[in-house]
């Protein structure tokens, strides 16, 4: 790798590093690396390598060589039960690359973090909106806020420069992912096709009706290259947004014409539970349709039954981006449609 940028991407098969992956290829001028558990197949200027994050030796052994990054885009995360068990595991992976790529990478320039709401208490319950940039912390756990800290004390006297990014819900294409709208609402709309029902709200009566807003992973991609390129993003946090707003009560009928089906009334239901013994309808559909995915890689029920439960207001104020100069946005319903799109041609929904 020869050109003078760089990218060390944590989270490489995820949503969010994917995406991010695609527009730096697409750039032109970025050498990538890409971090992952399961690792991936290394293709012209991205290579991938596996690494367990977990590990602080099998993350120094791993990154110990990559001496030519100038840019970390971290976007790993470990699920897990509760709140506060989530706070170990993603924070020491974060503290683990750092600790292994820092000492090896001389010309590193910026360390980019991805975050969301949670660092406004959005996923405790009704909170301040629309929420800003420099909104009054919440009681804690909370790994998004520990990560930040840790990257504002690191970086004390320091030559490279760090950001945060705090997208809202985020869709676009990836398998085996455990936070990904897009796909729970395709599988769903699917499989309820398939059984011949109607397409059925199947959250919260109140969140039907509450205002919210999504990021495209497309989008999201082209603000965190900017927000660790610009030098006005330095050690600065961005909410990154679509720039509309919607509700469901809106948007679930348009999705449900989409699949030609009709949007019935809502029913509150859990997908974790209503959805557990779908495997082998899902197999039977995989067979006959010639769909490329396992159930195990597009069933984030667990998240989608998260989302649906918001029956509260759910948006961030994004113009702290524009005022540092990023003016990109994106099309709610086109992003949806959009995305169904593309995974019927990639034969992940029939």
């Amino acid at each position: 790798m020869t050109n003078n940028k760089v990218a060390l991407v944590a989270g490489a098969n995820g949503v969010i590093g994917r995406n991010l992956i695609d527009h730096l290829t697409e750039l032109g001028d970025w050498d990538v690396i890409g971090l992952s558990r399961r690792g991936g197949a290394s293709a012209g200027r991205v290579r991938h390598l596996a690494v367990d994050l977990l590990d602080p030796a099998d993350t120094r052994e791993k990154l110990t060589g990559l001496t030519e990054v100038t840019h970390v885009f971290y976007a790993a995360y470990q699920d897990r039960p509760t709140w506060a068990e989530l706070v170990p595991p993603n924070l020491g992976m974060l503290v683990n690359l750092v600790d292994a790529i820092e000492p090896v990478a001389k010309n590193l320039r910026h360390i980019n973090l991805m975050q969301g709401y949670k660092v406004y208490g959005a996923h405790l319950g009704p909170f301040k909106t629309p929420a800003r940039e420099d909104d009054a912390g919440h009681m804690p756990p909370e790994f998004n806020v520990d990560q930040q800290d840790f990257l504002e004390a690191r970086q004390h006297g320091k030559s490279w420069t760090w950001s945060a990014l705090r997208p809202s819900v985020v869709c676009g294409y990836a398998l085996g992912n455990p936070m990904n709208l897009a796909m729970v609402i395709g599988v769903y709309a699917a499989i309820s096709a398939e059984l011949g029902l109607p397409l059925r709200f199947p959250g919260k009566p109140g969140a039907y009706h509450s205002l919210l807003e999504m990021t495209d992973a497309g989008l999201l991609a082209k603000a965190t290259v900017w927000a660790a390129t610009d030098e006005r993003c330095g050690n600065q946090a961005f909410n990154i947004n679509n720039g509309d707003l919607f509700r469901w009560e809106e948007m679930w009928p348009k999705i449900a014409a989409n699949f030609g089906l009709q949007a019935a009334p809502g029913l509150p239901m859990s997908l974790e539970v209503v959805m557990a013994d779908k495997e082998p309808l899902w197999n039977a559909m995989r067979d006959r349709y010639g769909l490329r995915p396992s159930y195990s890689d597009v069933s984030s029920w667990r998240f989608g039954d998260f989302v649906f439960s918001w029956d509260y207001d759910f948006l961030a104020d994004g113009s702290k981006a524009r005022r540092f100069g990023f003016h990109e946005f994106v099309d709610t319903e086109n992003m949806f449609l959009s995305i169904f799109d593309d995974l019927r041609k990639r034969r992940v929904l029939p």
